[in-house]
């Protein structure tokens, strides 16, 4: 299985329970989670409903109607595979595991290309997957460019899967409010902006014969009713968003000055976690972990993704593993 942020039971099993528990910043998840209110008796003891507002909701914040809610992105990342019959399929590397990793399962012939391979694979694949900010190093580029790889792949049949998990935090590189469009599945989640990774909600933007495939493929009742409720909220509530997108940004500035100061150089990322390329990412993370702290280091490119404390204690245990393992 491909390795993930949040695993902290494999940080345990390789350094022990540290005092104070865990501090994890592996996983890109905003600290200061949206404020859900308490779900209604009825979102638990009935079955979920579809006309309860949020695809309304969701269809005000996306800009589209075009929408399948489902239980977390990743949900449509093992389930999209199984749409289509086996082909070539690109996906920008690295990147998140699980996208290379379905459709492989699926038996679909994977290619990873990097970000300057992808007008050129367009060319070769049927399908083009990529994640728009990229994680984990944030690289983006021009909706534009991604509208001409659409267009080229629609032109036979193909899809452009864009897994757009981290773009609350740059609207302007979203490509949802366009997901009429042949050949576009756009991707979003609840669970890195909102803080919501536990509610289990994304939702799939694309054209209907793709939603309805998905719906048949993922069964009824996909998204639990208190996880509706739950989004119903959070995308409604266009004032957290607004201070949440300030207060990340100036989270993720401290978070740079603070890394600088240690000779670890941020090279990317968003304003949900920073990319720290570094060949000798091992250490610092064995370091680190021995004090507590938790980071993804990815091997190929090396490197280290950092996410946000929340609280200032938080910080002030960052800085601290930050001294020692750098001492060390």
């Amino acid at each position: 299985m491909p390795e993930h942020g949040g695993n902290l039971s494999e940080a345990t099993r390789r350094f022990g329970e540290p005092e104070g528990g865990w501090l994890d910043l592996s996983t890109g998840i905003n600290p200061v989670a949206y404020p859900v209110p308490a779900p209604a008796a009825d979102d638990w003891q009935r079955l979920p409903r579809e006309d309860d507002g949020l695809r309304e909701v969701a269809a005000a914040y996306y800009g589209t109607a075009e929408l399948l809610a489902v239980s977390g992105s990743q949900a449509a990342i093992a389930a999209l595979p199984r749409l289509r019959r086996r082909c070539r399929v690109a996906v920008l590397w690295p990147t998140f595991a699980e996208h290379a990793h379905r459709w492989e399962r699926a038996g679909h012939r994977v290619e990873r290309v990097e970000a300057g391979e992808l007008e050129a694979a367009s060319e070769r694949a049927d399908v083009v997957v990529l994640a728009h900010p990229n994680n984990p190093d944030g690289w983006h580029q021009a909706p534009e460019r991604l509208r001409h790889l659409r267009r080229r792949l629609a032109r036979r049949d193909g899809w452009l899967v864009v897994d757009e998990a981290f773009a609350d935090v740059e609207p302007g590189l979203s490509l949802a409010a366009e997901a009429g469009e042949p050949g576009l599945v756009v991707l979003r989640s609840l669970g890195k902006f909102f803080g919501l990774a536990g509610a289990r909600l994304g939702f799939v933007a694309s054209q209907r014969v793709v939603r309805d495939g998905l719906a048949e493929e993922l069964g009824p009742w996909a998204v639990s009713g208190p996880a509706r409720a739950a989004g119903r909220a959070a995308l409604a509530d266009g004032d957290w968003q607004r201070q949440a997108r300030e207060r990340l940004a100036e989270a993720a500035a401290r978070l740079d000055g603070g890394l600088r100061t240690h000779g670890l150089a941020p090279a990317g990322g968003t304003a949900l976690f920073r990319w720290v390329p570094t060949a000798a990412a091992a250490g610092w993370q064995e370091r680190l972990a021995r004090a507590g702290v938790w980071v993804r280091r990815f091997e190929r490119p090396a490197g280290l993704r950092f996410g946000l404390p929340g609280s200032e204690a938080e910080w002030r245990r960052l800085a601290e593993a930050l001294d020692e393992a750098g001492a060390g």
